[in-house]
Formats: structure tokens, sequence, C-alpha cells
């Protein structure tokens, strides 16, 4: 890997991680005004696969999406004023977390429903082809408990029927809240059931940032190249905090810190980092703290929505 790169993949990564952390410390405050889903433990995926798209490609997440976002370019102070709820916020104050967007950077939209944002990546894809873009590709964020959802079936079935320009990531952390895989699924072998519409589909082990960033740049040139339809990849990671909020929740009878520490071992950040002389992370980390600093400023002095603007852009 070469020393750009290695760059670009730490500031990413260290710079979600520290926005977590910082969402984590100020959430008891109140001042937020959402629900949160942190990604701490799982910004790797995130990273790997939007470092290897280009700035026109499109991407469609989850709730559980600020590394996505952040790692496709979605401007920082816009998402800590959407969490704070405030009108200069990506959504202007009314999606909150769970919904966020930058059109600009290709992030276009997030969903708190799950499942939901599998078919606009699919329909996006579509309109690609009907349009002719033939350098773009739109990108599908789920999670293993997504794939549960009749939409994901019926999405992976059209995109393969159609050759379409659409790349699935399956964000593997093995619970749907509460609910390992195994209770779930009789079969838990996610990749063999994309493989069943016709599409490669690979697994990616252990959160392996590199990995990923190469089977999607890969995955990215074949199918812009060879209008070969869609490919799947199902890669594998862990969220270290609970399912929705700042705190573990390893007490709380699920799952066990034991099942963490692999994990923690293994953080991305810490293995991008040690390909890095010391004064070059020092010099990221500290532009990462300002910048954090300067977007939770904004947030607590921008103003709340106008009462007049309540239904501005609300559609349903």
């Amino acid at each position: 890997m070469n020393s750009s790169l290695a760059v670009t993949l730490y500031r990413s990564l260290y710079r979600i991680r520290r926005v977590e952390e910082e969402i984590a410390r100020v959430y008891p405050s109140d001042k937020i005004q959402s629900p949160v889903h942190l990604s701490i433990g799982q910004e790797g995926v995130s990273v790997g696969v939007c470092e290897a798209l280009k700035r026109d490609d499109v991407v469609f997440g989850t709730y559980r999406s600020h590394a996505l976002y952040l790692a496709k370019g979605g401007n920082l102070k816009k998402m800590i004023a959407e969490l704070y709820g405030k009108a200069t916020g990506a959504a202007h104050g009314k999606g909150g977390s769970m919904h966020l967007i930058d059109v600009r950077a290709g992030v276009m939209g997030t969903s708190a429903i799950v499942g939901t944002t599998i078919p606009q990546a699919v329909g996006y894809a579509y309109a690609m082809r009907y349009r002719r873009e033939r350098n773009r590709v739109a990108v599908s964020f789920f999670g293993d408990g997504g794939v549960d959802e009749g939409v994901w079936h019926e999405s992976m079935n059209f995109a393969a029927l159609k050759k379409l320009p659409v790349i699935f990531i399956c964000e593997n952390n093995f619970y749907a809240i509460n609910s390992h895989e195994r209770a779930r699924h009789l079969h838990s072998n996610i990749v063999e059931r994309a493989r069943a519409y016709g599409m490669p589909a690979e697994r990616i082990e252990g959160n392996d940032i590199l990995k990923i960033f190469d089977r999607v740049s890969k995955a990215r040139a074949r199918i812009v190249a060879k209008k070969s339809g869609p490919a799947f990849f199902e890669c594998m990671t862990y969220r270290w905090r609970e399912h929705v909020g700042p705190d573990e929740d390893y007490d709380a009878g699920y799952r066990s810190r034991r099942e963490l520490a692999p994990w923690v071992k293994n953080d991305q950040i810490l293995r991008v980092g040690q390909l890095l002389a010391p004064a070059s992370r020092a010099k990221i980390e500290r532009a990462v703290e300002r910048e954090i600093a300067s977007a939770f400023r904004l947030a607590e002095k921008s103003p709340f929505p106008k009462a007049r603007e309540l239904y501005t852009d609300v559609f349903a």
C-alpha cells in the first residue's frame, strides 16, 4: 500500500471514530435530538468501500450510517447540526441521525426502516443504465438483518436480471438488535444466497479494510468496463457499542466482552496507523480534533428550524 493511501485511510478511520466518541460523550446531555446508532468498530467497511468509489458514485445506507456518510465525503458540520436538530443540518434538523443526506457527496439517503434503501439503490442504478451513465455505480449498504427482508430478495433478483451497475454491501455484525444470525437463519451463509441470484459474491473476514478496498475496486472496474451486472460483498464486522445509544451492553445477556476481544485486537485504526510515522499520525489527529471541535461548536450555536418550516420538504 502506498503512503498516500495509508494517510487517506487513517485520516478517515480516525475521524469517524473520534466523531462518534464525541457524540457518545455529548449524548447524555440531551443536546442531541435524535437516537444514535454508532458505527464504532465497523468503520473499516465504510472507509474501505468508499475509498474504492469515484466521486460521482452514489451510496444508500441504513440507520447506522455516520461512518458511511463521512467516508463518502458528507459534510461533518451539517451532520452534527442534524443530530442537534438544527436548521443548519443536513436535512435542516428534520431527519436526525438515521436520515442523513448529502447529495453533493453522493450520499443519497439513509433510513430508519430496515431494508428500505436497498431498492432505492437498485432503482438509481436502473436510472443510470437508462440514462447511459457509463462510469458510475450505486452502492447499497445494509446489515445482516436487512437480508431477512423480502425487498432484499426482490432487489437482488431485479439487479441481476437487468445487469445493473450496483454493488451490495452487507455489513454483517452478527446481530439484528440482539438476535444472533443463528437464531434467525437455518443456513447463515449469506454469500451463498447472493450467488443464487447469479452474481459474484464474496465474504471478507475480519473487518479487513485493505481487502475490502481491493475487492470493491476490482468489482467496480469490472461493472463499469464490462457492464456485467451487480456484485455482492458480505463484510464481517462487529459493533462495539449497544445497538442504539452511546453505551456498551455486554451485561445485557445476549453477548459477552470475550466476544469483543478479537475485534479490538484487530482494530483497523491501529492496523493502518502502524503504517504511518508517529509524526504523521499526530499531525492528522490534531487536524481532526480541531475539525470536530469546530463542528460541535457550530451545532451548539445554530438555530432550530422556524415553526413555519414545519411542513417544508415533508412529503408524507
